[in-house]
């Protein structure tokens, strides 16, 4: 019973921790930057923003792997990632298009969870990188 508490806290806390990262690095920039001579709209985040973002949700990734089942880390992270910036898109869009852009970075932690994952696993020499604990 103890370790299946400590899997439930440890999984929250990653979920929390995940959707942190969405805020504190992205998710309270909304705005637009306009170039004054080609009229080209770029944003709403900046690239120091994303690399920010990227690196936190790669040290999760990495410490997750290391106290819970790989499943768990690709899972969480990726469902908590992505309603942290669905909030955000469905506060700003103008169409129900963001609904592509949930799928796009579920699919994307997904990817990019698997892969720290894999070589978190690789690396500690667990064997086979995505089952198990």
């Amino acid at each position: 019973m103890v370790n299946q508490a400590r899997l439930v806290v440890d999984a929250v806390v990653l979920a929390g921790l995940t959707i942190a990262a969405w805020w504190l690095w992205m998710g309270w920039d909304t705005t637009y930057q306009v170039d004054a001579v080609t009229g080209a709209r770029t944003g709403p985040y900046e690239p120091w923003q994303v690399v920010g973002c990227v690196l936190c949700l790669v040290v999760l990734a990495v410490v997750g792997a290391i106290r819970l089942p790989r499943w768990v880390v690709v899972l969480v992270m990726s469902v908590a990632f992505t309603v942290a910036w669905s909030m955000t898109a469905i506060a700003t869009a103008t169409g129900p298009l963001w609904g592509v852009g949930a799928l796009m970075v579920f699919v994307g932690m997904v990817a990019g969870s698997c892969v720290v994952v894999a070589v978190v696993r690789k690396v500690r020499g667990d064997g086979k990188a995505l089952s198990g604990t």
